[in-house]
């Protein structure tokens, strides 16, 4: 435990900025060394995607390889990077203090995204894992907007992603791909990625106007209704889409363009923070959780409990919608089989594990199951043992989640660290 404060005071004065750049430092020493060099005299086949563990899990002989592949290319470069660093890191972390807060957050976000990019780039297959981590983000943060702060029970976001998917993809076949379905596209190939923000949208306003059919008649009761409401819409819109060949029926719907890279997805992303942000710390938010700790005493204090809860419901519906559609693009082949019951738990798995009424336990829950989900992949049947043990023991000890009820503070999360 004295180990652990002792790290743990050596590393706090180093800010953001700080970070960052020891991240920087870490993912150029793979990018340049890490096979030619690091991973060959640490008898390692190639590059580790995931940090090493699905090496691990597939050959135990290459633990040591791998967990000194960890320390050396990753622990080491950004804690002495940071560290170090941290004389002149600080003062730019103060000067930048002086600035709007959108800016500071803007230059490194930008940052970040930099550092991103270059890790994922190494290879095709953590481009797919960063970019359905994020579409995760987007379906756990919007998720939680309807079962922790508005404190119901939904298990309709599958059916709102399939809506978002299968809308999206209808539109840009129809106007920009070439389409068995749809025939020749009826405009230019170019104008998709312009117009292809317009199709999401459109994607989670329909998303967002199918949740009325869960809305209306599930908020004129109370208990468990809208669980058992939202679930049967789920399996109605799987349903519904195995039976319309139009768009593909069971067999599915292909040949999407690829409109979905990684620089889209991730502005989605911050997008999709920023303003749900904004939704649970305005007025609007404020009510709704006013309105999940007592409703009638919310009723007499002249919040319309109903409308309250429908608007945060079409909200949470919009953003799963768009989602879906960033997920359809990304994969550029849809069926109705990915939006079934093993959808929803993921979902939920995410939400519960990283935290109710928390954009920040949203983040880590996403994050940390859909890295631990691939990084068990080697295991095939024992993954779904491991992570729903997982599961129980937070369920357990953490009721809430990981990080639950809690917000973050851009200020003092980019701030210099002063040492006090």
């Amino acid at each position: 435990m004295k180990i652990v404060q002792s790290i743990k005071k050596f590393l706090s004065n180093i800010p953001m900025a700080g970070w960052l750049l020891g991240m920087l430092a870490a993912v150029l020493i793979e990018y340049f060394w890490g096979y030619d060099y690091i991973s060959y005299y640490l008898g390692l086949p190639k590059i580790p995607v995931l940090f090493g563990a699905i090496i691990m899990l597939k050959d135990p002989l290459m633990i040591p390889g791998a967990l000194a592949y960890d320390i050396v290319v990753y622990v080491l470069p950004v804690c002495i990077v940071g560290k170090v660093s941290a004389f002149f890191t600080n003062p730019l972390a103060g000067a930048m203090e002086k600035l709007p807060l959108w800016i500071s957050v803007l230059i490194h976000l930008c940052c970040f995204y930099a550092i991103l990019s270059l890790w994922a780039g190494i290879n095709d297959y953590r481009v797919l894992v960063v970019k359905l981590t994020l579409i995760s983000i987007i379906l756990t943060i919007s998720i939680n907007v309807i079962n922790g702060y508005q404190g119901e029970f939904s298990c309709s976001h599958p059916g709102f992603m399939a809506v978002g998917a299968y809308v999206s993809s209808v539109i840009t076949l129809f106007l920009f791909a070439n389409d068995k379905i749809f025939g020749a596209a009826v405009l230019p190939p170019t104008l998709g990625p312009w117009l292809f923000p317009v199709a999401l949208i459109i994607g989670g306003i329909a998303a967002s106007l199918a949740s009325l059919l869960v809305a209306i008649p599930s908020f004129r009761t109370r208990g468990d209704y809208l669980a058992i409401i939202s679930l049967a819409f789920m399996f109605i819109v799987k349903s519904a889409v195995e039976n319309l060949n139009v768009i593909g029926g069971a067999r599915g719907m292909g040949g999407q363009p690829d409109l979905a890279p990684l620089p889209v997805i991730f502005i989605w992303t911050m997008l999709c923070i920023w303003v749900i942000h904004n939704f649970v710390t305005s007025i609007m938010g404020k009510a709704l959780n006013a309105v999940r700790d007592d409703e009638a005493a919310s009723e007499s204090m002249t919040v319309k409990t109903r409308k309250t809860k429908m608007t945060a419901f079409m909200f949470g519906a919009f953003w799963a919608g768009v989602a879906g559609g960033l997920f359809a693009h990304v994969l550029a082949y849809i069926n109705p089989g990915m939006f079934s019951i093993n959808r929803l738990a993921e979902i939920l798995a995410m939400v519960y594990f990283g935290g109710l009424n928390s954009i920040v336990g949203s983040i880590v829950g996403a994050v940390s199951i859909n890295i631990l989900g691939e990084a068990l992949r080697p295991l095939e049947l024992f993954k779904w043992i491991i992570i729903p043990l997982i599961l129980i023991f937070v369920m357990i000890f953490r009721p809430y989640g990981l990080i639950s009820f809690r917000e973050f503070n851009a200020g003092k999360l980019l701030a210099a660290k002063r040492n006090k």
